[in-house]
């Protein structure tokens, strides 16, 4: 089959790769009908991410439809179309038990395209499927629940949750790229009185009035925290979202919060970043951080059923999935090409009968 693999900082290939196989009971293969490429993709291109070897596969987002199963599998059939999480969960370890399925200690928490072959290519195996996979419901399509995968429960649990935002809060979004812009988009469901968006591209910021922002603030040309102070009576937000994942942009974020306020990181950070507790220890500033777990992935699959979110919004460019190298250049360049989400639709080629590939459990 094919797949997107990572040759090192800066290298990927769309090339041949061995068809994947059941190895535990526990897994599923899914073919893979729509995948998308996550700011975390282009990070592990720049070597941010040193546990990336050589030779995974990468991308940790998809849908897609099982055509095969392990024998311990039996809530799950062959056929069904799935929301394959970007969190896998063993379901057993101390953390999956608490609901804390990022930290998994059992084999499982972010794996994808990370410590084994993720999802940008045209058939994966997923493991401990059961408690890891989500089913499509009826009705909707791939595109409605793809982001389901990652930025929307990573923004509503790592940002909107850790940051405790409560109705009538002040919000400041630092990002409107996806996860900031999921932000925005989960945050309105605790109704606060005012969203900020603050960011350096205006296309990304009238983007972020689209999804709902009430103000939006341009750092590159406006000083940011003196409009925060002036719309806020001189206090400052109650909570800022960290959506970048740059130095200076978590910087911003502990200097636009009131006293008493917090700073909920969502982004992903490659260098060290300052952390002045010289200022922030008396203003009693609180700084959360996380890997999402996804445990709200079945409530915001709810809400998306029932039309209180449109994810389709995010899905600013499509390919099919042979042509993602050039996905890959317009995400990365979306100052320019203003690409917010790129949406990859699959259209794979049968795998190998079992009798002519790697000896695996047989599936049930």
């Amino acid at each position: 089959m094919k797949a997107l693999v990572y040759g090192g900082p800066g290298i990927r290939s769309w090339t041949d790769v061995p068809d994947p196989v059941i190895q535990e009971p526990t897994d599923v293969i899914v073919r893979i009908d729509s995948s998308t490429i996550c700011g975390t993709d282009l990070h592990i291109l720049k070597g941010d991410v040193p546990e990336v070897k050589v030779g995974t596969v990468l991308g940790h987002e998809a849908v897609g439809t099982i055509v095969e199963r392990g024998e311990a599998v039996t809530t799950l059939e062959v056929g069904d179309r799935v929301l394959v999480s970007c969190i896998t969960s063993c379901g057993r370890c101390r953390f999956c038990r608490e609901g804390h399925y990022g930290l998994c200690m059992g084999g499982g928490g972010w794996i994808f395209g990370h410590l084994i072959d993720g999802l940008q290519a045209e058939y994966a195996r997923v493991p401990f499927a059961e408690t890891s996979v989500y089913k499509v419901p009826e009705g909707l399509s791939d595109e409605d629940v793809l982001f389901l995968a990652d930025i929307l429960p990573t923004a509503f649990e790592v940002g909107v949750l850790n940051g405790k935002l409560e109705p009538g809060d002040t919000l400041v979004v630092v990002g409107a790229g996806p996860i900031g812009l999921a932000t925005i988009m989960t945050a309105k469901l605790f109704t606060p009185a005012r969203i900020v968006a603050v960011d350096l591209a205006d296309a990304r910021l009238e983007k972020a009035k689209e999804f709902g922002a009430d103000v939006v603030i341009n750092n590159g040309t406006t000083d940011a925290v003196a409009e925060v102070m002036a719309l806020t009576e001189g206090l400052g937000a109650d909570l800022a979202v960290e959506a970048v994942g740059v130095p200076e942009t978590f910087e911003l974020c502990t200097a636009l919060v009131r006293p008493g306020g917090r700073v909920a990181n969502v982004a992903v950070h490659g260098h060290p970043a300052t952390l002045h507790l010289e200022t922030l220890w008396i203003r009693d500033i609180t700084i959360t951080t996380g890997l999402v777990d996804t445990f709200t992935t079945p409530k915001l699959l709810k809400l998306i059923e029932e039309h209180r979110l449109q994810p389709r919004l995010f899905g600013t460019h499509h390919f099919e999935l042979d042509e993602i190298e050039t996905a890959y250049d317009v995400f990365a360049d979306a100052a320019t090409t203003e690409a917010l989400k790129v949406v990859l639709t699959g259209h794979p080629v049968e795998l190998e009968p079992r009798t002519a590939r790697e000896p695996a459990m047989v599936a049930g």
